[in-house]
């Protein structure tokens, strides 16, 4: 592959969507399960909306555009998915649709982080 080749000029471009893409997803999954457990749907006491705590643990790296947190998030993303999953499935009404979101979300962000390694390692977008 020759330094003009048309891959290698769209990577950039392509891995910094993904990091858009990504950052925008984690910043609506916060902010969905804040509104999900504070006002939409609330569950009980509120206490559940501590569950997005964790969620702020990646927001510095991915910020900075750290490869290793790409990588683990697509890890750290699959309790909250199954979360929605769960939720999605056996809650009726708002609950159900909050769920699917979430799920989705959640598919969003791992896609995103994925795409942006595979970028950043050269392998381009598939």
């Amino acid at each position: 592959m020759t330094a003009f080749s048309p891959r290698t000029v769209a990577q950039p471009a392509f891995a910094s969507q993904m990091r858009a893409l990504a950052l925008g997803s984690l910043l609506a999954l916060i902010a969905l399960g804040l509104a999900w457990e504070l006002w939409l749907a609330p569950t009980g006491s509120g206490w559940l909306a501590l569950k997005v705590l964790p969620l702020l643990l990646p927001l510095p790296g991915l910020w900075r555009n750290r490869l290793y947190t790409y990588r683990w998030v697509t890890l750290f993303v699959w309790p909250y998915f199954i979360e929605g999953a769960v939720r999605a499935a056996s809650d009726k009404g708002l609950g159900a649709g909050l769920g699917l979101i979430e799920a989705a979300l959640c598919l969003l962000l791992f896609l995103a982080c994925t795409l942006h390694v595979r970028a950043r390692l050269r392998l381009g977008p598939p």
